[in-house]
């Protein structure tokens, strides 16, 4: 048996009889490593590209609008339109059938198990970082959907749902599958890699309203905010719709942030350089930046257990640490000591994309407030209190912003706390708007529910085991609140019958963590895999891809350097705060 045998045996052994998260750190760490090895061995599934090579750019050192050319053997890997992978075997990984599609009903789940009854919080991480999960999702995922053959929702006598019959747009599945009896594969509306494409688009229409033409900047409207005329890029019909207020500061920040790199590229790289490679550099620096606070902030703040906020903090430094690595730089090839970044690129015997299972455990609506109370950085002086539909979609995000300010919502994001990922937290606000000026009523708990059983996640159980973690025996051996098993046995009968969303919800949570074991294995096996298979994070990962420049620029960059560079007057709520998505600093007047 090899070392890597051993130490996927050792891991899985210690893991069940212990627990990762109980043993020292040392040895909880390399438990994870085992664990990533063996989810690398056997929860990566091939559903197939089916897209042929596209055309080959004249600059093969720049992220393609469509994402094609990341891989150069393979050069439609990754690329709009491929398919999502799979987390758990192609043979467990089909569609529900009626009835089971709608058993239980959805709709049902949404009223009784998710519908929040009062506002639960999450004490150590603010609002900004709920804002940030959905800025990133935006870059990573999205499926097209079809309303005209819709599923129809049962509702119950006492539904007090005002448009009846509840109706859902079906997920398209991909027209070129082969019908040999394979579970219908789904494909993706963005790229599958981590390359800014929520602040870049993957069209040229997108690029023709974002950019200035001059200099590789990005436009901003008067107000300092993205222009007008991208709004139906950023808030479509569909489900890559629902922009909000979050969303908008974080996308400004990120622009001026682009803006702000090409300046500096201007200013210290020789030669007189086009728009575009300033622009296409530009690009590659901010998505590594935004990737870099992705792993070691926004992470480690949502599953703050000293063993993980290390293995977070190893996947980008290594395991000699940020100082050495800033110090010395890489020593050697593997990505253990030195990080993944530099590091040969690695698909682990798997065409890379992100998966279906990705899509599932990445369902945090409970995070987002109902109501939000805006205050003023200068003295935290008391501006407003608006409801999350005011800040949303059909443009009331401008108006609001026009109004408080994005320096005094940035701080009123930072000082606040998001919802806790539970059960009977899932935001009203969610629960009956409408996306779209003209298009219908939805209810996204409803619709989350049914998506991971129209897309064949696994059930919550299924879906443990495969993750490698025994399963549950009985409602109340998943969660420890009686009331709670009772509610789900009324609703579901047997646990083998639970919702993988709603029995992530309920399970229990390592120290620190926002969200439970089994959705850490998803997060364990993919976190470091977008940054493996990505040859810009691997081997491009270099000065001649990104100045000398560019590389500096990446390692200075924190979040709270970011935001200060960009809203200086946000430093009294910042000072002394170890990570921007923590809460900050009320200030006194």
């Amino acid at each position: 048996m090899g070392a890597s045998r051993i130490l996927i045996a050792l891991s899985s052994r210690l893991d069940r009889t212990i627990g990762w998260d109980r043993l020292p750190r040392p040895l909880g760490l390399l438990t994870l490593i085992g664990l990533r090895d063996q989810l690398r061995e056997r929860n990566l599934y091939d559903t197939g590209l089916v897209k042929p090579p596209p055309a080959q750019p004249t600059d093969l050192i720049r992220r393609t609008l469509d994402g094609s050319w990341n891989d150069l053997h393979r050069p439609a890997m990754g690329s709009l339109g491929t398919r999502f992978g799979r987390n758990v075997p192609l043979d467990r990984a089909y569609p529900e059938p009626a009835p089971d599609l709608l058993d239980p009903s959805p709709r049902l789940v949404s009223r009784t198990l998710l519908a929040r009854e009062q506002f639960i919080p999450a004490p150590t991480i603010n609002v900004l970082a709920a804002a940030w999960i959905q800025f990133e999702v935006h870059d990573w995922v999205s499926h097209d959907t079809d309303a005209s053959r819709p599923i129809r929702v049962p509702l119950e006598k006492d539904d007090p749902w005002p448009e009846p019959p509840m109706e859902i747009a079906r997920t398209v599945q991909d027209p070129s599958a082969s019908g040999d009896g394979a579970p219908p594969p789904f494909c993706t509306s963005d790229t599958h890699w981590w390359d800014g494409s929520q602040v870049y688009g993957n069209v040229q229409d997108f690029q023709g309203v974002v950019r200035t033409g001059v200099g590789g900047e990005l436009a901003f409207d008067q107000q300092g905010l993205p222009p007008p005329a991208l709004d139906p890029f950023l808030d479509p019909v569909g489900p890559r719709g629902n922009f909000w207020l979050g969303l908008a500061l974080l996308h400004t920040l990120f622009m001026r942030e682009h803006n702000a790199i090409c300046k500096t590229l201007r200013e210290n790289e020789p030669g007189d350089w086009s728009d575009d490679k300033l622009h296409d550099t530009a690009r590659l620096i901010n998505a590594a930046v935004m990737a870099k606070i992705h792993t070691v902030e926004w992470t480690p703040a949502i599953i703050a257990h000293p063993t993980t906020e290390w293995g977070m903090n190893a996947n980008w430094y290594g395991l000699l640490g940020e100082r050495f690595r800033k110090r010395v730089g890489r020593v050697g090839r593997s990505d253990v000591l030195s990080g993944i970044l530099g590091s040969p690129t690695d698909h682990h015997g798997v065409p890379y994309s992100l998966t279906e299972e990705f899509v599932a455990v990445y369902r945090m609506h409970p995070l987002i407030p109902d109501t939000y109370t805006f205050r003023a950085v200068k003295d935290d002086g008391f501006l407003s209190e608006r409801d999350f539909l005011e800040l949303g979609p059909g443009g009331k995000w401008r108006k609001a912003l026009g109004e408080i300010g994005l320096a005094d919502a940035l701080y009123s994001f930072g000082t606040a706390n998001p919802g806790a990922i539970a059960l009977h937290n899932y935001p009203a606000s969610l629960r009956a708007f409408r996306p779209d000026a003209q298009g219908p009523l939805v209810d996204l708990a409803t619709i989350d529910i049914l998506r991971d059983r129209e897309r064949g996640v696994p059930r919550y159980n299924e879906f443990r085991t495969l993750m490698h973690r025994k399963p549950v025996s009985s409602f109340e051996d998943l969660t420890r609140d009686s009331r709670t098993a009772a509610e789900l046995r009324d609703v579901y009968g047997h646990v083998d019958r639970l919702d993988t969303m709603v029995g992530l919800y309920a399970e229990p949570r390592p120290q620190g963590f926002a969200f439970g074991d089994t959705t850490f294995r998803v997060f364990l096996l993919m976190a470091s895999r977008r940054l493996k298979s990505d040859r810009f994070f691997t081997t491009d990962y270099t000065p001649k891809t990104y100045t000398r420049t560019g590389l500096q620029w990446i390692n200075d960059a924190t979040m709270s350097k970011i935001l200060l560079r960009h809203y200086p007057e946000l430093e009294p709520a910042l000072r002394g705060v170890d990570n921007a998505f923590k809460p900050w600093h009320r200030v006194s007047g």
